[in-house]
């Protein structure tokens, strides 16, 4: 359906003039250009205009394009079919796999409500000593997980994936937001040798794509761990590297929209950007989520602002050094 018409292109985004037609926040437009398709997201309408963020890079697009509307906006894989793949943030696969019978579901779901968490589960079993005894963890927990590189976060992650899949037959998710190429490929290569990699879905937003690439891997990250705790009712162990990025690409998206910021450059939802995403991160009767969350400090600085807003979410942390 033909909404409008380009208007001006930014690095990260495009306005469009509408004809009038109903645009809605997080509603999902497009537009071709070459034999390409170029995808964008909904931030704000104003009257007839439409700020809209692009998936991939607008090099390339110019003024007077027309825009259609797609039928539904982002979604993921909802099924069996994400384990053993690399998806990126937009459901597609970049691991050179394809998903035959695509059965998809919005990226943004709603928490669950205060009746349907559950806060007295068991405690969850890492099967290594050090975290069972002095870190031990309750299903639906969030850790963080501190430290920089080389320092054994991919090889404690191994294991615990290992554990938890021999202990309770539980699959993982794996978020990469803003992670290296190089990294992250070096994860998948070393969960296909230790024969983990059909265990786990993987969603990459990587540092070399734009923020809102890097912005929207969690909440498509999440969208898979759902789905084995609500539909395959498992205790699934979610991680996420580096939560810490996810803030940093929601800073870039407020800018390009002009937003006011608060202290350090953050943007003022910086509570509510955080909150929508740790809020999804919970237990149920029947399954759980629980995450571990490596954070990055700028400079080293606890204080920090964002670091400080993911804190409040955390119910513990664990170290490596």
């Amino acid at each position: 359906m033909k909404i409008g018409k380009i208007i001006s292109v930014s690095e990260l985004g495009v306005e469009i003039l509408t004809d009038g037609a109903e645009v809605r926040y997080r509603d999902m437009l497009y537009t071709e250009l070459n034999g390409k398709h170029y995808r964008f997201e909904v931030q704000a309408v104003e009257g007839s205009i439409v700020n809209a963020i692009s998936f991939e890079s607008c090099a390339g697009l110019k003024r007077g394009l027309e825009v259609y509307k797609e039928e539904r906006g982002l979604a993921m894989e909802y099924s069996d079919a994400i384990l053993g793949k690399v998806f990126n943030p937009y459901g597609d696969t970049i691991d050179g796999t394809k998903v035959e019978e695509p059965h998809v579901r919005s990226v943004y779901s709603e928490p669950l409500s205060m009746s349907q968490i559950d806060i007295n589960g068991d405690i969850l079993w890492t099967g290594i000593k050090v975290l069972d005894f002095f870190a031990p963890m309750q299903k639906g927990f969030k850790m963080g997980l501190l430290g920089g590189a080389g320092v054994g976060k991919t090889v404690l992650i191994k294991e615990l994936i290992n554990n938890v899949y021999k202990g309770m037959k539980s699959n993982s998710v794996f978020i990469g937001v803003g992670e290296r190429s190089r990294e992250g490929k070096e994860l998948y290569d070393e969960m296909l040798e230790a024969d983990l990699l059909d265990k786990m879905g993987m969603v990459f937003g990587q540092m070399g794509e734009n923020s809102v690439s890097r912005a929207h891997a969690v909440q498509a990250g999440l969208t898979q761990a759902e789905y084995l705790r609500d539909e395959k009712h498992q205790d699934v162990l979610l991680f996420i590297d580096n939560i810490y990025r996810f803030i940093q690409a929601t800073s870039e998206i407020s800018a390009m929209m002009n937003k006011m910021p608060i202290e350090n450059g953050y943007p003022a939802t910086i509570e509510s950007d955080v909150s929508e995403v740790e809020e999804r991160i919970n237990s149920t009767g029947e399954g759980s989520i629980t995450s571990f969350q490596a954070i990055y400090i700028p400079a080293d600085d606890i204080t920090d602002e964002a670091v400080q807003t993911i804190l409040e979410h955390l119910d513990g942390q664990v170290v490596l050094s």
